[in-house]
């Protein structure tokens, strides 16, 4: 069984910065991909951004240059630096990581959610 819990959303003002944490746990072998998503109100879910292991970060149009992705794998952690955020930025965030198990089958898995609200 495999975990994602995610921290770090809260409501900023416009122009203002959060950095968000997921932190995998359970039964783990390797971790192929971790990522974040995001889905606003009355919209679909939508990728912000991924980072496979060993391979290209990639990041949604919407927020190249101001949010920045990285992973510590001593801790199995996706951190996403969000800066100059926006009343569009608003959604719940959600971590995401396909992750082999002792088994070595990938599966996919997401976390509960984080709210991240920019308003003034």
């Amino acid at each position: 069984q495999v975990q994602l819990v995610e921290s770090g959303g809260d409501l900023v003002q416009p122009g203002g910065s959060l950095r968000l944490s997921c932190a995998a746990s359970g039964s783990i072998f390797s971790i192929r991909l971790m990522g974040w998503y995001r889905q606003a109100p009355g919209k679909q879910r939508e990728l912000v951004a991924t980072m496979p292991t060993g391979g290209s970060i990639n990041y949604a149009d919407s927020v190249k240059g101001r949010f920045t992705i990285s992973r510590d794998n001593t801790k199995n952690t996706v951190y996403l630096q969000m800066n100059s955020l926006n009343p569009e930025d608003t959604a719940v965030y959600y971590c995401n990581a396909m992750i082999l198990s002792d088994d070595l089958r990938p599966r996919n898995y997401w976390g509960q959610g984080t709210q991240v609200t920019v308003s003034s």
